[in-house]
């Protein structure tokens, strides 16, 4: 038995989504612990595209059991399209593969309008959200007004408090920030219509899981966004609304700390952050397009062109730091192909002085100018190196000093987009 959990090691979109679905063939169940659908994992499988929001990606192998756990937000709509989008596919999703906690949050109507009026009111001091409602339903939960997946098991009972809760929600979306009022019933009836096709799926999924580790399974844990957006540990208070960090798998899905076995941070070759927020690392030059060109930096969730920069070590270390990080996948190395020069930032610089420990305040950090070491380019790949160790001289080097600056290993390298061009030096089950 192993438990691995993923996370992103960055600011999100870091390739966790292909790493998951590697290992995932060995994997005997995958649980996703937190985060909605703000985030997204994008799979290439045989040479289709498929983005997933909300299900694990362990859904793409047919002998895997997969966990939607009590600490992600569910839009139920977008729930819905991807149940639809896997099996145009021909992938199956019934019960026996796929439970959902009846304790995860839903994602409500009037949360994704609270969250776009929020936003416009903000102006220039926006945060950079997705809108589709996250940060709102995360609120009502902490402020005990949320409506949980299995309160539709009772609709009658549902009914009364989604009435009493939306007294309040109208009030607020138009007294306080000008906008329309939303209509119960509707709501309701949508409601009806998913509970139909969702009350099969819901359990207890702590005593699922935990069920699983007394089979002595493989079980992978999947995070979402990255270590930089983590509402405590990132870079407040440009985050996401939720804990990111590995520490989150285990109230995001109802384990102990002593369940677990490994903590692979994954990272880009680089760095890309979307939204908002200060950036030490970012470039504002022709290099910068570059790689925003050929790694293709769009979000998969809402296409937005991500800012694009060097790798910086110094928020690295921390995120190896504050999520235990055993291992480092590192993704798209390929992407830095052809540059002449690599650059890592090693430490930061502020009114004369060093810094190679991570600033919180976004204000210092903002101010903080980044100390490069430089390495040499290496060329595009004439043919996949057979091991991390067949790579060139020039990303030998590169690879080694991360781990050295990091304080961790890199043990899994992805060298293109294909789920089968990965370099893998150990093994994690």
């Amino acid at each position: 038995m192993s438990n691995v959990i993923i996370v992103g090691a960055q600011w999100g979109d870091e390739g966790k989504g292909k790493i998951v679905d590697l290992l995932a063939e060995k994997a005997d169940m995958v649980v996703r612990f937190q985060g909605g659908n703000n985030a997204g994992h994008t799979l290439v499988v045989g040479g289709k595209k498929i983005v997933l929001h909300l299900i694990p990606s362990g859904i793409l192998h047919k002998n895997v059991a997969c966990i939607i756990g009590n600490g992600v937000v569910i839009d139920l709509d977008v729930l819905q399209q991807e149940f639809e989008n896997l099996t145009s596919h021909g992938y199956s999703i019934d019960p026996e593969r796929l439970r959902i906690s009846e304790n995860a949050h839903l994602i409500m109507p009037y949360h994704k309008v609270l969250d776009q009026l929020s936003e416009k009111q903000k102006g220039d001091q926006k945060i950079g959200t997705t809108c589709r409602g996250i940060g709102p339903a995360y609120i009502d939960k902490v402020a005990r007004d949320g409506l949980r997946a299995g309160d539709l098991i009772d609709f009658k009972s549902f009914e009364t408090r989604l009435r009493e809760v939306m007294n309040f929600k109208n009030a607020l979306i138009e007294k306080i920030y000008g906008g329309k009022t939303l209509e119960v019933d509707p709501i309701l009836k949508s409601m009806q219509q998913h509970r139909e096709w969702l009350l099969p799926y819901l359990c207890n999924t702590s005593v699922a899981i935990h069920k699983a580790q007394l089979q002595k399974k493989h079980i992978l844990f999947e995070g979402a966004q990255g270590t930089s957006l983590d509402v405590d540990h990132g870079t407040y208070p440009y985050v996401t609304s939720s804990n990111t960090v590995s520490g989150a798998a285990c109230t995001g899905a109802g384990i102990g700390p002593k369940d677990i076995d490994r903590v692979i941070g994954v990272i880009k070759a680089y760095t890309t952050r979307v939204g908002s927020g200060p950036f030490p690392t970012e470039l504002h030059d022709d290099i910068g397009d570059t790689i925003c060109k050929n790694g293709n930096e769009f979000g998969s969730t809402t296409g937005r062109q991500r800012r694009c920069g060097w790798l910086d070590a110094v928020f690295l270390r921390h995120a190896v730091r504050v999520n235990g990080i055993t291992d480092i996948a590192m993704t798209k190395l390929d992407v830095l192909s052809g540059l002449k020069e690599i650059k890592i930032c090693t430490a930061y610089e502020r009114n004369g002085e060093k810094s190679d420990t991570f600033i919180s305040d976004i204000n210092m950090l903002g101010a903080s100018k980044p100390i490069y070491e430089t390495f040499a380019g290496w060329p595009a790949f004439s043919a996949q190196p057979k091991s991390i160790e067949d790579c060139p001289t020039q990303v030998q080097h590169f690879l080694k000093r991360v781990e050295e600056l990091a304080e961790a290993p890199v043990t899994m390298l992805s060298t293109g987009p294909d789920r089968l061009e990965n370099l893998v030096s150990t093994s994690y089950f």
